[in-house]
């Protein structure tokens, strides 16, 4: 009788052969804000196709090579299991490291607007610090998994992981690219908290951030500049001050809802970076704040879902799984709230896109890689859950 009752579970508790398992709110929030970005790239990069290229269809039809290909490398990360991640994470931190050395190679690194963040690969080029956020989250997901005692026991488990992503800073400052070292220091650091380290350490940690980060604006003119331009736009709105004017222009005309898809005057060469940067500015403008909000539910859905993932690995005692999904959370969470915060005037000017949304290849491509991983972590936490179920089903009836 046992044996029956046995086999009886098996059948109803075995996932079928073949089954992915899929978050479906996940997808529909990561599914809609590449729509609606891609609507906004297309309105707000119309114009500027036919002054640059002559051709109205130059930016909607190379961000819809850039979604493309990201889809294509989101289903391989959805299927490449994550112990791979696991064990690969101090190979890629190297890997990391010499890109970003590669960007100050004379033929190979490009400069654009004074700063070193690209690499030319001939038919298009790579921003290396994109690619170098996803890598530190793996890698930090990968050393709080295999040193968790250490991280705990004492502040030396904290540094150690700090010296590779130092080397990462301070290539990443070089360039200089402020607002990818906040995401990345922000996100390592809540990791870290995650991870067990204790409190005193992560305020430490923080503390350490914010006076290197003084530091850092304190010490370039240009990044000054910037902090002084976001405290009063208006004393010099023809100068300094000039976008971040016309992006409080923009949110203010969309009022309640919008002056119209496809009408914000603003993104008529008014808002520069309108298409990237500022897009937020622009669907504020065309779409009002119902428009906005809905953007932002959804990056609200799309973040409580990463993070629900991590409590249901949590739950199951599978820490790296858990880790990786946190961190991805903080991260997308983190550059998203940046960017809005800038489009309305609310932080100093970053030079951050916004997730899915922004025009860009690199950025683009990466944000559905990290979906793809989402995807993969929910995945084979969900195999775990019915591998333990029918674990304890079976012993249950035996």
């Amino acid at each position: 009788m046992s044996v029956v009752m046995s086999n009886a579970a098996d059948s109803v508790l075995a996932p079928r052969r073949g089954r992915y398992y899929l978050d479906g709110w996940m997808l529909f929030a990561a599914i809609s804000l590449l729509s609606i970005g891609y609507v906004m790239v297309v309105s707000a990069s119309l114009h500027l196709g036919d002054r640059m290229f002559e051709n109205i269809w130059h930016y909607p039809a190379r961000q819809a090579a850039h979604i493309a290909i990201g889809v294509l490398l989101a289903f391989v990360m959805a299927n490449i299991p994550l112990k791979v991640w696991e064990q690969s994470g101090p190979s890629l931190i190297l890997l990391a490291i010499a890109l970003l050395v590669l960007v100050f190679i004379p033929g190979i690194g490009v400069k654009v607007n004074g700063s070193y963040r690209w690499v030319n690969l001939g038919v298009a080029r790579l921003q290396v610090s994109e690619i170098v956020k996803l890598v530190c989250i793996l890698y930090m997901a990968g050393f709080l998994t295999r040193h968790v005692n250490d991280v705990r026991a004492s502040i030396k488990g904290l540094v150690r992981p700090m010296l590779p992503l130092g080397v990462v800073f301070g290539l990443l400052l070089a360039e200089p690219d402020f607002g990818a070292t906040f995401v990345i220091g922000f996100s390592v650091v809540c990791m870290m908290f995650l991870g067990g380290a204790r409190l005193i350490e992560f305020v430490v940690l923080v503390l350490m951030g914010l006076v290197l980060g003084v530091v850092a604006i304190g010490s370039s003119a240009y990044r000054m500049e910037r902090v002084t331009a976001f405290m009063d736009p208006w004393a010099d709105h023809l100068g300094s001050g000039f976008q971040l004017v016309q992006s409080l222009i923009a949110m203010g005309r969309g009022e309640w809802f919008g002056v119209g898809l496809g009408s914000s005057i603003q993104k008529l060469f008014y808002l520069p970076e309108a298409h990237t940067d500022f897009i937020f500015a622009v669907l504020g403008e065309e779409l009002g704040f119902v428009g906005s909000c809905a953007v932002i539910l959804l990056f609200g859905l799309l973040i409580w879902r990463a993070f629900q993932m991590g409590k249901a690995a949590e739950r199951l005692n599978l820490r790296f799984y858990s880790l990786l999904a946190y961190g991805l959370g903080v991260w997308v969470g983190l550059q998203s709230f940046v960017n809005i915060a800038v489009n309305m005037g609310a932080l100093p000017t970053k030079g951050l896109t916004l997730p899915l949304m922004s025009y860009g290849g690199s950025s683009m491509i990466i944000m559905c890689m990290v979906v793809g991983l989402l995807c993969r972590i929910h995945h084979e936490t969900q195999q775990d859950y019915v591998a333990q179920l029918k674990g304890r089903s079976a012993w249950q009836y035996a």
